[in-house]
């Protein structure tokens, strides 16, 4: 399988389950935050066969992190989050989310594209200058961007929803307190 399929289809996947999962006005559950680290689990064992070391491979594979990273936190700022009157928490994913996912999508699938077809010898040329061994890191990296991309945004969501929950529980104990207050006047 070339290249740019597995972007294609990675990054594919990937994209159609978050904005599935995101956009719109959602309810955070345990579900909904493990479903999309589900898919890139599965995006990872079917597409990482190996895990280049040599040279800058390692590096090259770090700087996907830290990209997803990143990008997973300018995605999680743009999902806001609220508690509803029922007391459940949900998020507001919107067209800025979303741009998000779609331009580093289509940047992975067009990087892929452009690697086969376009700037081939210019990344062959990169790759000796830079110690990177091949096709393999470059997919590894994207891939794992993706993962981090995903987790970073669980991790917010999960930060969110801990921030309602604790800043209902401190209303709740401060109402507490002026009815312990109020009824021994």
């Amino acid at each position: 399988m070339s290249q740019f399929v597995t972007a294609l289809i990675a990054s594919g996947t990937i994209l159609t389950i978050i904005l599935a999962t995101d956009i719109g006005r959602k309810k955070i559950t345990a579900t909904r935050m493990v479903r999309s680290v589900v898919a890139v689990a599965v995006i990872i064992a079917i597409f990482v066969h190996s895990f280049p070391t040599q040279g800058n491979d390692v590096s090259l594979q770090l700087v996907g992190v830290g990209v997803g990273v990143i990008s997973g936190l300018i995605a999680g700022t743009l999902l806001p989050a609220y508690r509803h009157e029922s007391g459940e928490i949900y998020t507001i994913g919107g067209i800025g989310y979303a741009l998000v996912w779609v331009v580093l999508s289509s940047g992975r699938v067009l990087f892929a594209y452009g690697a086969e077809h376009w700037f081939t010898e210019d990344l062959i040329r990169f790759s000796i200058d830079y110690k990177i061994s091949g096709q393999d890191t470059y997919a590894n990296a994207f891939v794992f961007m993706s993962l981090a991309m995903v987790l970073t945004r669980t991790a917010v969501l999960l930060t969110k929803m801990r921030k309602l929950r604790a800043a209902e529980a401190a209303q709740a104990a401060a109402l507490e307190s002026q009815r312990g207050s109020g009824a021994s006047v």
